[in-house]
């Protein structure tokens, strides 16, 4: 199967990094090589590092990027064990990093893979496919309790609740195999007015699925910890996120690295010895062009932050 894919803010996170040609970069998420063939362009003695969770991306690369073998590594794994990738490697720090933590198309639109309630497959939803964990395991195992959280947390589900019961009613009969017989679950769960809506009914669990699945919140807080050690001086670390969570975490990790002490203001001398790690570069976060939402309605919702090692 073809799949079109469009690199979300691309012009403005290759602007943002300022790329120096004999520089060492990491693209934690490789996805279909969008944003490392942009990179890869502008390097001459550099060295670009992609990291993606799902082999199929990891495939993809030969051919996209193939031209520029002599200067690029592809790995397969997590950004969230950023530090011991490039420990693997025997690289110390690098020259800036990019993140872009969306759900590539190919895997939205591939219906094998479970990601969307627009097609009917297995539950599944993992971006590596060698991973234990799937949807159907969480939707037909996790207790009440445990579903509830998921949806409130991760989906910001207000009908979590109704949701939740329709699920085990559910699975209390059979188990639940496949996206559309859950889109179908959550549907019927739903008022009438939360229908009309414009936004599919159920893609708040659907998101919050896939979040729970791949631990996706848990990476990125692992990432947010330990990449800034990973720049050198003045080199960037970008970041595009796609819902009010993941944006939260960058924000907030970029401004703790900004400010340094955590001391209470009213202490006269530091204790805590943490000093400005970064300066963050967007104060507000850069957001898609008219112009790329229509030509790509998936950037919709994107949110570009950008800091810089001190």
């Amino acid at each position: 199967m073809d799949y079109k894919h469009s690199s979300v803010l691309l012009e403005e996170c290759i602007k943002g990094l300022e790329i120096n040609p004999g520089g060492v970069y990491v693209d934690g998420t490789l996805g279909r090589g969008g944003h490392s063939l942009e990179i890869l362009k502008r390097l001459d003695t550099g060295l670009l590092i992609g990291i993606d969770r799902d082999p199929k991306a990891i495939a993809a690369t030969r051919d996209t990027l193939g031209e520029y073998a002599d200067r690029f590594i592809a790995v397969h794994g997590s950004f969230g064990n950023i530090a011991g990738i490039l420990d693997k490697l025997q690289i110390g720090k690098v020259d800036g990093m990019l993140f872009d933590l969306g759900v590539s198309s190919p895997q939205l639109d591939d219906p094998s893979r479970g990601f969307s309630y627009m097609a009917d497959a297995p539950l599944d939803m993992r971006m590596d496919t060698s991973a234990a964990l799937t949807a159907r395991d969480i939707v037909n195992g996790y207790d009440e309790k445990e579903l509830k959280r998921i949806l409130y947390k991760y989906g910001e589900e207000r009908h979590a609740t109704s949701i939740v019961s329709a699920i085990i009613k559910k699975r209390k009969i059979q188990p639940i195999e496949t996206t559309l017989e859950l889109a179908e679950i959550i549907s019927r769960a739903m008022p009438a007015a939360s229908l009309r809506e414009k936004q599919h009914p159920a893609k708040r669990t659907f998101q919050a699925l896939r979040i729970e699945v791949n631990d996706e919140l848990g990476e990125l807080e692992k990432m947010l910890e330990d990449a800034p050690d990973r720049l050198k001086p003045k080199g960037r670390i970008a970041i595009i996120s796609f819902h009010s969570l993941e944006d939260r975490l960058v924000k907030l990790a970029f401004r703790e690295r900004e400010k340094g002490c955590k001391c209470p203001p009213k202490l006269p001398v530091c204790a805590c010895g943490f000093v400005q790690t970064l300066k963050v570069i967007t104060k507000n976060p850069i957001t898609p062009s008219e112009d790329e939402i229509k030509n790509n309605p998936r950037a919709r919702s994107a949110k570009l932050r950008i800091a810089e090692r001190v």
